[in-house]
């Protein structure tokens, strides 16, 4: 059972990725349990704002300190945490090898997705409260846009890469911090996505799938994959 941050880390880069939000649904997390439970053995607790034994503290300092792991809504439209090493298989299997262009003229995008992504990307790095404006969405709905969100971060198209207040006429900030959006190849510094064939990363994560949870469905297996 893990004991603290640092030894969440390890078990990250051990196994390559985690769902987080303290669930497995039937694949892996490094955190199996949620904030109404408190097992024994550990002194990790949700929603304590503690730093070492926080997961939901986690989150951001995976992205604040470290630039091996990746943290988004990646699996089953939830919360999951991919390493370095592991990410080009995901983005190959979430892409298809498809290039965003491709993706788009092949109908894999939307055109309320289309707008957030080039928004984001001409961007760099772009905050949650600054995406309707800079994408010209004045008229959408949140729900609509969240969902979006939730569409280029499944098909690796945008991940999170920290949090950001906003700021006032004065450049004071100010109120909660909203999250920080950028494409994988700025949060990673590299155009290089790889060219791992998506059938042969299907496997790869197939087989690492099941060395970490032999008792894992097909069924399960495919929709954590696929997304």
């Amino acid at each position: 059972m893990i004991q603290n941050y640092d030894e969440f880390i390890t078990e990250l880069h051990r196994a390559g990725f985690s769902l987080g939000g303290g669930s497995s649904k039937g694949i892996y997390a490094a955190v199996p349990f949620d904030w109404t439970e408190q097992p024994a053995g550990t002194q990790v607790r949700w929603h304590t704002g503690e730093p070492d034994t926080d997961p939901w503290e986690w989150r951001m300092r995976v992205l604040e300190e470290r630039s091996d792991i990746a943290y988004a809504k990646v699996f089953f439209r939830g919360s999951g945490y991919i390493t370095r090493e592991w990410y080009p298989f995901f983005m190959s299997v979430r892409r298809q090898g498809m290039t965003f262009e491709e993706m788009w003229e092949s109908g894999r995008v939307t055109e309320l997705s289309r707008r957030i992504y080039e928004a984001v990307r001409d961007n760099g790095r772009v905050a949650m409260h600054d995406i309707k404006r800079l994408a010209g969405l004045s008229g959408e709905t949140s729900a609509h846009i969240e969902k979006a969100m939730t569409d280029l971060q499944m098909s690796m198209l945008l991940t999170i890469c920290g949090r950001q207040q906003k700021r006032n006429a004065f450049g004071e900030l100010y109120g909660w911090s909203s999250t920080v959006f950028c494409t994988p190849e700025e949060f990673w510094h590299t155009e290089d996505t790889g060219d791992i064939p998506p059938e042969e990363a299907v496997e790869r994560i197939r087989a690492r799938v099941l060395e970490l949870n032999p008792d894992a469905q097909e069924r399960k297996i495919r929709k954590f994959i696929y997304g």
